[in-house]
């Protein structure tokens, strides 16, 4: 769980900073670090925040696609880092049933408190942790993921290779993230002038479409990556997932004078009718290698989950099975 790295200083909107988009500048003192130790007011508004974008229309969808990338199967041991106030945790816990178990860390203990208060009876466990150094053994969980993260550390490739430890041979690793630089905009202007200025401060700022190059580094394998396109037709509406269109959270990040060209022609686009706001999130499979077997993936170890890789990556030969549901493997080419 990563929010923006900015004072919870609230908006002409009755908004804080920390309530408009997972936009942040990378730092080791990232901004769930401090919130453990900020006001009841600043973690009340952090989880109004976390809890508005679960429930955002473009968010769910998003997390529909990478749920079923994920394909979490009944039984299974997985992990969810960055798990905020455990929704998705809780829904794989559905999944995997009372066979099955879901690990949920995150970095804040007020997350996790929370996220402890909504538990629901599942197979879900909460605990608070460090994606960079977590504390599992190594070959641990069937698949691991992680959303929104990437784009918050320092060294994204650790997280990767910490991800792939913990996860067995033949497991799934599964990482979303967000490509704030493919964010393109229609009916108002300067939006390329304020990427710029926000890129320039932040090394992760295209985090998302890095994933599958840093997964294939790392040296998982049957990598694939999904991009999903999240669209706005207004700046209040893009303003839950994006701090592009919060001005408390804007008016420290760029110059004064780009500031007030930037959001007088967003709102002239709001009188006209005519705004429209687009960015892209990756979400990003990779499989864990077999020690000495780096191609070892026969027909009679392929697994529903396993499947459900093949099948994204060949839809000629996989394709029409995943799309009737069938548990049916075809026969590899």
């Amino acid at each position: 769980m990563y929010v923006t790295d900015s004072t919870a200083k609230a908006d002409q909107d009755g908004h804080s900073d920390y309530e408009n988009g997972p936009m942040t500048t990378n730092s080791s003192g990232n901004a769930f670090v401090r919130i453990d130790d900020d006001s009841a007011d600043v973690q009340r508004r952090v989880v109004n925040y976390l809890d508005r974008v679960a429930a955002h229309h473009e968010m769910q969808r998003v997390r529909s696609v990478a749920f079923e990338t994920l394909a979490p199967a009944e039984g299974e041991h997985l992990l969810d880092v960055g798990c905020g106030l455990g929704e998705i945790a809780r829904q794989l816990a559905v999944r995997v049933g009372g066979g099955g178990s879901v690990a949920a860390v995150d970095l804040s203990e007020q997350a996790i408190s929370v996220a402890q208060t909504r538990h629901d009876g599942g197979s879900a466990t909460y605990a608070v942790g460090d994606i960079t150094a977590l504390d599992f053994p190594d070959n641990h969980f069937d698949a691991a993921r992680c959303e929104r993260v990437l784009q918050h550390v320092q060294d994204p490739d650790r997280v990767i290779k910490e991800l792939a430890r913990v996860t067995r041979p033949g497991g799934r690793v599964c990482v979303i993230d967000t490509d704030w630089s493919s964010s393109v905009g229609d009916g108002f202007d300067h939006l390329d002038e304020v990427i710029s200025s926000l890129a320039a401060r932040d090394h992760n700022f295209a985090a998302g479409r890095t994933v599958r190059s840093r997964m294939v580094t790392t040296g998982l394998q049957r990598t694939t990556a999904f991009p999903v396109t999240l669209r706005f037709t207004s700046p209040a509406d893009a303003a839950v997932l994006s701090g592009f269109f919060n001005r408390n959270f804007m008016r420290d990040r760029l110059s004064a004078e780009l500031f007030n060209r930037f959001f007088a022609s967003v709102d002239r686009s709001v009188d006209r009718g005519d705004f429209l706001f687009a960015f892209t999130m990756w979400i990003c499979l990779g499989q864990v290698g077999f020690p000495d077997q780096p191609s070892a993936f026969t027909q009679a170890t392929l697994t529903r989950a396993d499947f459900n890789i093949y099948a994204l990556q060949d839809p000629v030969h996989g394709g029409l099975n995943r799309l009737s549901g069938t548990d049916e493997v075809p026969s590899l080419p």
